[in-house]
């Protein structure tokens, strides 16, 4: 019994902090040097922006726009000349690869608002290609709803839907344009942070506003229903941006993080320069991974992902709160590799932006971390701190729920969440 007692004492006091003594010893990223960050932005605009868009635009150069377009929407680059080959792109665009197609229509929701809004009312009419056709209205949703006026949605819906992953982007776009958003339940938030959700298991919250341009906040609750307190006695938080660098909503592949639930599964370090080498916490969607590992649980024998499994996890009085279904679909749709993680890179590229110096991503989840110009060392990492606090929750083993607190125009605050949990402690 005393030897029982004394591993827990090591497991839950002395452990987290041998890990934070290991992971003490200084983080370098040579890409975060002046003159490497100066390299790279060149690099992106010469070779990976001007050289591929130069090239005739034909079938066997869309891959070469394609990464200029990627280039452009993440330094938000515009010029004359490139305007103008963007221009170019739309009059064959009937013609190109639902691929291509993909990436022009997300590159101009990021960076040409409004302007392409009669030719991507031309497309939206003639595809048949189900996500092609949601990118397409959302845009028009953003830019120029009465072009959306003339569009039969049911008549629409049967040429759209082939298989089960159109169904989910088909269901999710013709909610938004029915604009028949759910109607928010008065405590969500209060039931989403009781201790008996998901009870036993520690949860990593991401609160966010529906306007993903403010950063919204991270805490985490230990499997014990306690949330996790910093060194000063308070409890834990750090800012965290879960916005796409394309704000396109989150069923959509490479757009904001989804609401909802998400399976947590340790840690891991990445080798993508834009990522960098802090510790990243791991994350997967419903269908991105079997209902075993989601639920945690060997002895489920069934291997078909079902609104009702989903549902399990929901508090009863949310079980028909649509947004907390958004991670269901958007894993059903397709997308994966959705993770917490650092940054490296350049804030710059955003500077004026509302979540400057945050820096958004391809849909992850996002934390502010400050590198060094003169020789790339870390400065200063909240993802680090964020990692050190699910240590002192004991790992990353649980769950992720990331959910819209309001419409309100300003990051998220601690104030707002603490009064919630203090009456949470007092029920």
């Amino acid at each position: 019994m005393q030897k029982k007692i004394l591993l827990q004492f090591l497991f839950i006091f002395i452990f987290p902090f041998i890990s934070l003594a290991q992971s003490a010893a200084p983080v370098y990223f040579k890409g975060a040097t002046k003159e490497n960050k100066v390299k790279l932005q060149r690099n992106i605009i010469q070779n990976t922006i001007i050289k591929n868009l130069s090239f005739p635009l034909n079938e066997d150069t869309e891959e070469y726009w394609m990464d200029a377009f990627w280039g452009m929407e993440l330094l938000l680059y515009k010029s004359p000349w490139s305007d103008a080959r963007i221009f170019l792109a739309f009059d064959s665009v009937e013609k190109r690869t639902a691929g291509f197609q993909r990436a022009l229509l997300e590159l101009v929701y990021t960076n040409y608002p409004a302007q392409f809004s009669k030719q991507v009312s031309t497309l939206l009419y003639v595809t048949s290609n189900a996500k092609v056709f949601a990118m397409c209205a959302e845009y028009l949703l953003v830019n120029n709803k009465p072009l959306l006026a003339g569009i039969n949605l049911e008549s629409k819906k049967h040429v759209l839907v082939k298989s089960e992953k159109d169904n989910a982007i088909v269901r999710q776009v013709m909610n938004r344009l029915q604009d028949q958003p759910p109607a928010r339940k008065n405590n969500f938030i209060a039931e989403i942070i009781d201790p008996d959700f998901i009870i036993n298991h520690t949860i990593l919250y991401s609160f966010q506003r529906k306007n993903r341009n403010y950063p919204g906040l991270a805490m985490i609750r230990d499997s014990a229903g306690r949330f996790v307190e910093d060194e000063y006695g308070s409890i834990f938080s750090v800012p965290q941006l879960a916005r796409s660098v394309n704000n396109l909503p989150g069923y959509l592949t490479n757009g904001n993080t989804p609401q909802g639930i998400f399976r947590m599964h340790g840690f891991d370090t990445s080798t993508n320069s834009f990522i960098g080498p802090t510790t990243n916490i791991q994350l997967t969607m419903p269908f991105e991974t079997s209902l075993q590992h989601f639920f945690m649980d060997s002895s489920i024998i069934d291997k078909a992902w079902t609104e009702g499994w989903y549902k399990k996890l929901l508090p009863e009085n949310l079980k028909y709160y649509l947004p907390l279904y958004e991670s269901f679909y958007a894993g059903k749709a397709g997308r994966t590799e959705i993770i917490a993680h650092g940054t490296t890179v350049d804030p710059e590229y955003y500077t004026g932006k509302l979540y400057y110096p945050q820096t958004p991503t391809m849909g992850c989840l996002c934390t502010k971390e400050i590198w060094s110009e003169a020789d790339g060392k870390r400065m200063q990492s909240d993802q680090q701190k964020l990692v050190a606090a699910l240590q002192r929750a004991g790992g990353a083993n649980g769950y992720c729920v990331v959910i819209e607190i309001d419409e309100e125009e300003r990051p998220v605050s601690l104030s707002e969440i603490l009064p919630l949990i203090n009456a949470s402690k007092n029920q």
